[in-house]
């Protein structure tokens, strides 16, 4: 992640990877509080903060974003989001290191950085393998979770500075990872030509995100929030590492997070069968091509796809009041709260959410000030409808919760589209 500056930069007007001005809506939210700040229920009756959640497309490199209202360090100090509450997060993450060690042949001499690295629900795998790894973790709260699991962590942001630091001291990565963070870096340019400073010669970083074509596709607004200041294509990522240094040698789509992409990229200055692009990478930027990602007309459209889940998600959650039923959430993530906040639902169409996550539990939703419970509420309570907000885990959170159809209870999500589980 970036070094947090003191206060909030100016609403993002230029591209914050190529500088262009930025003229063109991919789609206007209105306004939101930041996704992940949920509210203590003594705090309720204070005024809240609602920023503009407007995401743009430059048109010169056709990287989609939103503007910075918050520093890194005002969203990330304290952080409720634990990776380790999900199974299949888990599961993911271990089958990621067992391949990694065998595809780098990675031992007792080998380095292993993870950016972002959370609770440590990825850097545990590599280490029950004999693989030395670090973790870089700016939000001291989960930090300290991983270092409870004996794994070590520098609790601080991410970027140039921080790696010519490390690599001074003569630590660099064999395989750096970082995912689910470069969305989450409002200074790119910075993060990744850190990323190309504490590369070995010849290390590799892998890194994941949402893959911007599969959010257009299916519509997937509600992964657009304060947080996520931009959202990516294979071709705007190659361009940015590119221009720091790294080529993308790999790339494949992965089912998580509503669909993602891994990338692998290596130094430009590795040697050239080590910087070689392989099929994975033409498949993928051939896909987003035929998909229109190349044309700027193709961004444009997007803004309606989000009127129209406006529209059916509130058609749902009004026929179901006035049908009687009662409905409740299961799941607190921050793509649910942008959902609620853009569709204008509180606790009249919802009346509360639970969640595994303790550190969710007993406040507030931003925005909506829907109460959060632990899961044992759906049982106390019985609700008619319950609603699974993280629909990106659907399958998962469905087969955990088979005991709601024994009071007649029925399953649904809200996007991609409204649809009985």
């Amino acid at each position: 992640m970036p070094s947090p500056s003191s206060k909030p930069k100016p609403p993002l007007h230029r591209c914050r990877f190529c500088r262009e001005p930025l003229t063109d809506t991919f789609v206007d939210l209105g306004l939101s509080p930041l996704a992940n700040r949920f509210v203590r229920p003594e705090e309720a009756d204070r005024p809240a903060l609602f920023y503009p959640l407007h995401a743009s497309v430059c048109r010169s490199c056709l990287l989609v974003q939103v503007g910075e209202y918050e520093t890194p360090a005002a969203i990330f100090a304290d952080y409720p989001y634990f990776s380790s509450y999900s199974d299949s997060w888990l599961a993911h993450a271990e089958q990621f290191a067992a391949s990694a060690v065998k595809r780098f042949a990675l031992g007792p001499r080998s380095q292993v950085v993870e950016v972002a690295s959370n609770d440590g629900y990825l850097l545990q795998y590599f280490r029950e393998r004999g693989v030395p790894a670090l973790g870089i973790e700016p939000a001291g709260n989960v930090a300290q979770a991983a270092r409870d699991k004996g794994i070590p962590v520098i609790a601080a942001f991410f970027g140039t500075e921080l790696a010519r630091r490390l690599a001074s001291d003569g630590l660099r990565a064999d395989l750096l990872v970082a995912n689910n963070v470069l969305a989450h870096v409002p200074d790119l340019n910075d993060f990744v030509a850190g990323i190309a400073l504490l590369l070995k010669d010849d290390g590799t970083a892998s890194l994941e995100f949402p893959h911007l074509l599969e959010l257009m596709r299916h519509g997937q607004f509600d992964t657009i929030y304060h947080e996520h200041f931009s959202y990516f294509s294979l071709h705007a990522v190659r361009r940015i590492f590119a221009a720091h240094g790294l080529a993308v040698v790999d790339a494949e789509p992965l089912p998580t997070h509503g669909g993602s992409l891994r990338v692998y990229a290596r130094r430009s200055d590795a040697a050239p069968g080590e910087r070689r692009a392989g099929a994975g990478v033409a498949n993928l930027l051939r896909l987003e091509r035929e998909a229109g990602l190349l044309r700027l007309d193709a961004y444009t459209g997007f803004a309606e796809r989000a009127t129209r889940a406006k529209t059916a998600i509130w058609r749902f959650l009004l026929e179901q009041r006035a049908a009687g039923r009662t409905v409740a959430g299961y799941g607190a993530p921050a793509k649910g709260n942008t959902l609620l906040n853009y569709c204008g639902v509180d606790r009249s169409l919802l009346s509360y959410v639970v969640d595994r996550n303790p550190h969710k539990q007993g406040q507030l939703l931003p925005g909506t000030l829907i109460p959060v419970y632990a899961p044992e509420r759906l049982r106390e309570t019985k609700p008619d409808t319950v609603v699974v907000m993280p629909w990106n885990l659907k399958r998962e959170i469905a087969d955990s919760l088979g005991f709601v159809k024994a009071w007649g209870g029925r399953l649904a999500v809200l996007l991609p589209e409204v649809e009985w589980l």
